[in-house]
């Protein structure tokens, strides 16, 4: 039973963003297992029941929610082997991140925060959701308004492009919305203390049903940049 990330999660992210190599690592491992690992896990398990309220074909098993502590450097200049802080995806099974619309959470020593949105710029679905803003904005809007964002610590991110010109007749939130590259909504202001307690699965919970139809009209939108049936 999840009972909040430990203290120790903490404390091995910032010993690790000191000590960042495999020497350091690999004599830690069983710290990793214990106080990063396992705890990861068994919050995805307490989360997938409401989850699955959202969406069925979500796929939980924790594995393949968690990212992996060792990170990519192939096409980035931080070298630095390890990451310190984690973070986790909901996401439909079998799918590639750089086309799903997803749920996220992430916890680091400076902050807990999570979301909803595109990963990166999928634009594809972006072109599919300013078609939908266009054809049909008082559904895009009422699909916020149910979801009520923006709202105090939960509000809309994404870089814009510098040159994309915003149909005039559009309501002025979805001006705002319709030049953006990417699209993700975030939580914000969540004290880090609260992560070491059971409240942080209530809270995120809460969350992922409130953003529910937000997912399945950004779902909708990603299915069609896939070219699939809408």
């Amino acid at each position: 039973m999840f009972t909040g990330f430990p203290e120790e999660t903490i404390r091995f992210f910032l010993e690790l963003s000191f000590h960042n190599d495999a020497a350091f690592f690999e004599s830690h491992r069983q710290d990793y297992e214990n106080y990063v690992r396992k705890p990861f896990y068994d919050f995805i398990d307490a989360m997938a029941p409401t989850v699955r309220q959202v969406a069925d074909d979500m796929d939980m098993r924790p594995a393949k929610c968690l990212a992996r502590i060792r990170r990519d450097t192939r096409f980035t200049k931080d070298k630095t082997p390890y990451r310190d802080h984690m973070w986790l995806l909901f996401r439909r099974g079998g799918e590639e991140r750089s086309t799903s619309a997803m749920y996220w959470f992430e916890l680091s020593p400076r902050e807990v925060e999570w979301g909803l949105g595109f990963w990166d710029n999928n634009r594809p679905a972006m072109d599919a959701l300013r078609r939908h803003m266009r054809e049909k904005p008082d559904e895009v809007m009422r699909v916020l308004a149910d979801a009520r964002v923006p709202d105090t610590g939960l509000d809309v991110y994404g870089q814009r492009y510098g040159r994309m010109g915003t149909p005039p007749e559009l309501p002025q939130q979805l001006k705002e919305l319709y030049p953006l590259r990417e699209l993700y909504i975030k939580r914000t202001g969540v004290p880090l203390k609260v992560a070491y307690t059971s409240q942080i699965t209530e809270l995120f919970a809460a969350d992922l049903l409130r953003l529910a139809p937000v997912y399945r009209l950004l779902r909708k939108a990603a299915d069609e940049g896939m070219g699939a049936e809408p």
